[in-house]
Formats: C-alpha cells, structure tokens, sequence
C-alpha cells in the first residue's frame, strides 16, 4: 500500500477514535448508481480485508472513498440523438426545430444513462491525527476537492485545510535550479517543466535530461518558471513536485522491505512503512518551501 500520489492537508480538531470514525463513514457508504444517476460516492473499505470502512495501524488511519460513474460519451449520445432527430422528420414531414432538437437529445441522454456500464474507483486517504495530516493518493485536483467534501459531509466537527506554504512552490522550484539553497536532505533529479509566465501555453519538458546552467539561466530570462521538478529526499523517496503542492510519482528507493508470508501482511507492512516515511518527509518539504503560510 504505497501512495503514488499525494495532495496535502492538515486536519484540526481530531478527538475520534476508529471505531467512532467507522460509525461516521458507515452513514454514507457507496451505493450503486440508479437508472437516472451518472455518479455516486461514498465510503467502501479501503483494504485488502473487504468488510471494515476504517483500516488502523497503530495511530494512522486510512479510509477510501468509492466513486462509480456511468460511461457515457457525448458521441452516443449525439449519434442516437441524430436517429431520433431523422425518425421524427419522416413522422411529420419537416426537420424539427431547435426546441424539439433539445428535447430529443435530452430524451436520447436519459434513454442511454438507464443502461449505461458504469465503472468504480477507489481513492484512498491516509490520515495522521497525531500530527495532523491528511493526505490523499489522487493526481486530480478537483477529485480531491469531492474527497475533502465528502469527509467532511461524514465528519463535520473536523476542520480540513489545503497546506499552503510561504514561497509558492513554482518560485522555490525556479530558485533551487538557478542557484538558491536547497536542503541537503534533498537532491535535484533529471526531470523538469519550464512554463512561460505570460503564455501558459508555452513550456519546454525535460526528461531523464539535467540541465546545466545556462540552460537554466537561459530560459529564466525569457521569463519561464519551474512548475515540476523531481526531487529524491534522503536519498529514499523519489517523486515530481508541481507548482500546486501536488507530490506526484511517489517511489520508494532501494529500501529493504520485511518478507510478509500474506498479501495482507504486505499491505500492513507498506502501509507502516509509508506513513512513517511520510511523516518525517512531508515537514522537510514544507521547511525547504518556507514553512507553513
């Protein structure tokens, strides 16, 4: 149970126990989409033991939200909706009309949805509440967003707060290859995005490729600005930084693992082994972008 992605919360006002927790999540447990829904979500367990919604080890807690969403591209829509469009015509003798296109491109959407496949996700979410983190493994910004809501929604009395740091990520990033201190506990990778302060649209991607100085100080004068950059901390933990405080490609190095005899001892044993690792990582990162804001 390694993370490979990781959006950053804090989480304040924590005084529930696992068992509380499990009661909390179990109010909204996913349930299938009907015939007229395009998603649903909620809690599902997030462990290889399919029957408890809370998974504990010691003081860390990981949960999972559920999300099924029926597939249903617009192309079928609109194909079906030109079948009914034409059918229509021949029933009255002329085209419709706007209105009546509307009505049956509607009419051809809830006609398919009722039958539409639907497929289910799982993200997961740690959470420390002794130091307070909340950490969840998606890349998406705004599926993180629905993440943090739906918590909340289960656990209102709790405060969730996206962490925010005193230099922006994109300006630290942009300093650390032209030259700033960058903590020792950090190295710089090969692997970089310059982005165009004035056109965003414009950015040059490096690859397993480092980039020497004056490439750097080349393209920092035309007025680009880091906004990924790969980062190895002590030397055990790989991952990209983007210019959102999104920690992205989380790896483990060439660290020793314990052999487990099952799949569940080796879920148990990567998820102990990720979250302390997490938890000396994550206020390192914060410190070398300034600290908290």
């Amino acid at each position: 149970m390694w993370f490979k992605n990781l959006q950053i919360y804090r989480v304040d006002g924590w005084q529930m126990t696992s068992v509380e927790l499990e009661a909390l999540l179990s109010k909204r447990v996913l349930q299938t989409c009907t015939s007229m829904e395009m998603q649903s979500i909620g809690w599902v367990p997030p462990g290889i033991e399919e029957v408890s919604l809370v998974y504990a080890r010691g003081e860390q807690l990981l949960i999972a939200l559920g999300v099924e969403k029926k597939l249903l591209p617009a192309s079928v829509v609109n194909q079906l909706a030109s079948v009914r469009a034409q059918e229509m015509e021949a029933r009255q003798g002329y085209a419709p009309g706007r209105k009546q296109k509307k009505e049956i491109k509607e009419a051809a959407y809830y006609e398919l949805l009722s039958r539409a496949f639907a497929i289910r996700q799982k993200i997961h979410v740690w959470i420390d509440p002794v130091d307070g983190w909340f950490g969840i493994d998606n890349a998406n910004i705004a599926k993180a967003d629905t993440v943090a809501e739906a918590f909340l929604k289960s656990a209102s009395a709790i405060t969730l707060r996206r962490v925010d740091t005193t230099m922006a990520p994109a300006s630290a990033m942009t300093g650390w290859l032209s030259g700033d201190l960058l903590p020792q506990v950090f190295s710089i990778d090969a692997d970089s995005i310059f982005r165009s302060r004035s056109d965003k649209k414009v950015s040059i991607s490096y690859n397993r490729q480092p980039l020497d100085e004056q490439d750097i100080a080349r393209h920092v004068k035309d007025g680009k600005e880091v906004t990924k950059l790969a980062l190895t901390w002590q030397d055990r933990i790989s991952f990209m930084l983007d210019e959102n405080l999104l920690v992205k490609r989380l790896t483990l190095q060439d660290i020793e693992k314990e052999p487990a005899d099952s799949a569940q001892d080796r879920f148990d044993s990567d998820f102990h082994m990720m979250t302390a690792e997490l938890k000396l990582l994550l206020p390192d990162l914060l410190d070398a972008l300034g600290g908290e804001a």
